[in-house]
């Protein structure tokens, strides 16, 4: 009874690294021994060089420093430690790094426990996913044969972890019951929904897609309908405490490898895109659940790659997610191309038909940002035309426009010899024919509510990223007002107090929804960047002293500029009160830094 255990229980507990046993790990591994066993490395002078593992070169501009322990790379930029490398070599997040290290050197590592109830939706998902798997493959069902009837083998089928949901309304219920699983959490996971009373399976009579997160947790499901008559035709998991589709790709856990190996991802809409590609041995390819690519989907693929394909259907609907997904990457520095499979096919289907050289071609030619946006612009214009010409290029300049000046110079000479008129009529249209016009094509920075990054002291973040762990320091926080300087902290710490104050939980995603692109970004900043590792209620009290000692400090030289101000024969009284304030808080700063 995995789930009996803890079922009243509020939460697990989980782990983290602590600073010292990070810097343990760093001072136990050489990095020339860790880049070493991967990159051919040749002494030059004091360091060591090799080609870049990062990016495509023939003259060596990869230098470790066996000194300072951190390699460069004056090609590409990258840098950072040993654990910085074996994350960006293996394609590993922090924590999955530097447990590949330790295990490698046999270093033992200190893990900060801390309380963690996403873990037990974690295992009731697990035991979904087993569940739905020994239905679709211990005795003959419709799932398996319409898996079967799209050419899917049974190795990929076990690779992926496809399962089957049958038809009776209560099958996952009962079985999750059985393993003594809070009715409350099936429900909050979406796998049972509730009516007058009785609950009841949410996936019926469907194919299942297990949607497994990069760290290898069962996050969520996706249902395809087998019958016709089934509405509607995929259903995904609820939004819960573990899964938020804006935040993940469906398959990534399974291709991150070849992404990094191939050195850029094919985006695609769907399930079986998916694994119809890695079938057919295209195996750097993910799928973006079914919803409109996002801000924070592009940023999860920036840690594997800034190369990306994006592979839509080529119907309306898939263009216009491809110009999204174009302009939401490009914004994340990546470099994004799109390929629409010939015939209005998926790539499922063009696959099967063509096969994997076929579409590799196509993925050669697949157009860039700008050919793409202008390409898509010509849809309903007759350029035969004069009249819908002219209409054209005023789109196609507002494209460009929009353009390095590198690109712009590029896509001035294509337009121009594409619509066989003169590179100085594209020329005017972006400048315009007078002075006003000419500032109005100056790109506006868009007005922000929240202020930069960079104007968020270090403790507000820290504290920002406090609460966000633990809601309990919420309340504490009120206790010094003061502490909060920035607009953009205070309105976070605002927002916080009253999503739990409502809710009792606070919901990361429904913060990022109500803020700018900016502000979204900047927090996301903060949930990315700042580490706690466990060690809240220390790195709470840290961040009070200092900001007291600071304030303190002030104050202290204050009083020391009025006394040296001070004459000595007039201002005796005030001389005399001047320094009692001063030994106060002298004495002050003495106790605060012992601890408060």
């Amino acid at each position: 009874m995995l789930i009996s255990k803890a079922k009243n229980q509020e939460t697990i507990m989980g782990f983290s690294f602590s600073n010292s046993t990070i810097e343990n790990l760093k001072n136990q591994i050489n990095i020339i021994d860790v880049v070493g066993r991967v990159v051919p490395l040749k002494r030059a002078g004091s360091n060591y060089k090799g080609v870049c593992p990062f990016h495509n070169e023939k003259t060596p501009s990869f230098v470790v420093s066996e000194q300072k322990q951190i390699f460069t790379c004056f090609g590409c930029g990258a840098t950072g430690d040993a654990i910085e490398f074996a994350k960006r070599y293996y394609n590993l997040d922090f924590s999955e790094a530097v447990e590949k290290l330790a295990g490698e050197y046999g270093i033992s590592l200190e893990k900060n426990t801390f309380h963690d109830n996403r873990e037990i939706y974690y295992k009731v998902n697990k035991l979904a996913a087993n569940f739905f798997y020994k239905a679709f493959t211990e005795k003959a069902n419709k799932g398996y044969a319409y898996m079967k009837r799209r050419d899917i083998s049974p190795a990929i089928l076990k690779k992926f972890g496809i399962g089957y949901a049958d038809a009776q309304w209560d099958s996952l219920y009962k079985y999750l019951l059985s393993q003594g699983v809070d009715k409350k959490i099936m429900l909050e996971l979406g796998l049972v929904s509730e009516s007058k009373g009785k609950y009841y399976d949410k996936f019926r009579n469907r194919v299942i897609f297990p949607i497994i997160n990069t760290s290898g947790k069962v996050i969520g499901f996706g249902g395809r309908a087998i019958d016709a008559e089934d509405n509607p035709k995929y259903l995904n998991s609820a939004e819960s405490k573990i899964f938020q589709k804006k935040y993940n790709l469906y398959g990534l856990n399974i291709s991150r490898q070849s992404v990094g190996k191939e050195g850029f991802i094919i985006l695609v809409e769907g399930y079986m895109d998916t694994i119809a590609l890695y079938q057919s041995g295209i195996e750097n390819v993910a799928a973006s659940l079914g919803t409109a690519l996002t801000e924070n989907q592009a940023k999860l693929i920036k840690r594997y790659t800034k190369d990306v394909i994006l592979s839509y259907d080529a119907d309306g609907a898939g263009r216009a997610a491809a110009l999204r997904g174009l302009d939401i990457l490009r914004k994340e520095e990546c470099k994004v191309k799109v390929l629409h499979v010939t015939d209005g096919k998926d790539p499922d289907e063009y696959i099967k038909k063509n096969g994997k050289q076929a579409f590799l071609k196509l993925v050669e030619n697949a157009l860039p940002y700008g050919d793409y946006k202008l390409e898509s612009a010509k849809k309903g214009f007759d350029l035969s035309k004069d009249e819908d010409k002219i209409d054209y290029i005023k789109k196609a300049t507002d494209i460009i426009r929009q353009l390095s000046p590198v690109e712009q110079e590029i896509y001035i000479k294509k337009t121009a010899k594409d619509l066989k008129i003169a590179e100085g009529a594209i020329r005017m249209e972006l400048l315009g024919n007078d002075s006003t016009e000419k500032a109005s094509f100056t790109p506006v920075r868009e007005e922000k509510e929240e202020v930069l990054n960079s104007e968020i002291t270090p403790i507000e973040r820290t504290l920002l990223k406090v609460m966000l762990t633990d809601e309990s320091y919420i309340s504490r926080i009120s206790d010094f007002p003061q502490i909060l300087e920035s607009d953009f902290a205070i309105k976070i710490f605002e927002i916080l107090k009253e999503e739990y104050l409502k809710n009792q939980f606070i919901d990361l995603n429904k913060i990022m929804d109500g803020l700018t692109s900016e502000g979204a970004a900047c927090l996301q900043e903060i949930v990315d960047d700042v580490i706690v590792g466990g060690n809240e209620e220390q790195v709470f009290n840290d961040c009070i002293r200092t900001w007291k000692d600071k304030n303190l400090a002030k104050e202290e030289q204050r009083l020391i500029s009025l006394l040296s101000m001070a004459d000595e024969e007039d201002n005796q009284e005030r001389i005399r009160e001047l320094t009692d304030q001063l030994m106060k808080v002298q004495k002050e700063r003495k106790t605060n830094s012992r601890g408060i």
